[in-house]
């Protein structure tokens, strides 16, 4: 919404994180129902071999999957767990390990973005570098109010901050509705 105020994103839910036929099948609905753009948080790329036969972008989700959709790949997130698997594994063997959450962050480098796909334009890739440092230094949260669910309630006052993990209405983890501009319910 802070990017592009009029975006609209449509949710369908496969409930399954690996499911070729689904994913194909929502792909086919979305763009069936006028979406211009796809992206998923599943693990196949099956919404990309649909997008790439039909000329609709994709965003992908998890790794580099520019290969199942070259000409209409844009990115994806991509999460390197392995420099927290290292430090957790490191201090398992000096006996220094504790139990606890961890939530990545672009900061500690464990959230990035895949290489982009060459439908992103310079001023694009300019624009996500410059939030994404941003977000890096703190100076945006993309969690901070206002924020209004899909209904248009007020569910996180202007300039209050969502958390991780606390409790109550303004933890995210305990986030069970969907913001101004998204259709389709929360509940997969």
């Amino acid at each position: 919404q802070a990017t592009h105020p009029g975006a609209k994103v449509k949710i369908v839910w496969t409930n399954a994180w690996y499911s070729p036929p689904k994913e194909t099948s929502a792909a086919q609905n979305l763009v069936a129902a006028g979406a211009d753009v796809l992206g998923q948080n599943v693990d196949s790329p099956a919404a990309g071999v649909y997008a790439e036969k039909h000329g609709v972008p994709w965003v992908g989700y998890d790794s580099n999957a520019q290969k199942f959709a070259p000409k209409q790949w844009l990115t994806a997130s991509v999460y390197n767990w392995g420099p927290y698997y290292l430090r957790r594994v490191k201090a398992a063997m000096n006996h220094t390990w504790k139990s606890g959450f961890y939530y990545g962050s672009i900061k500690d480098g464990f959230t990035g973005l895949a290489p982009y796909g060459r439908k992103v334009t310079a001023s694009t890739k300019r624009a996500i570098a410059k939030k994404m440092r941003q977000i890096e230094s703190g100076k945006f949260y993309e969690f901070t109010g206002p924020l209004y669910d899909q209904h248009g309630k007020l569910r996180v006052k202007k300039g209050v901050r969502m958390q991780v993990l606390k409790g109550g209405t303004n933890s995210l983890y305990g986030m069970d509705w969907l913001v101004k501009g998204v259709i389709g319910s929360p509940k997969g």
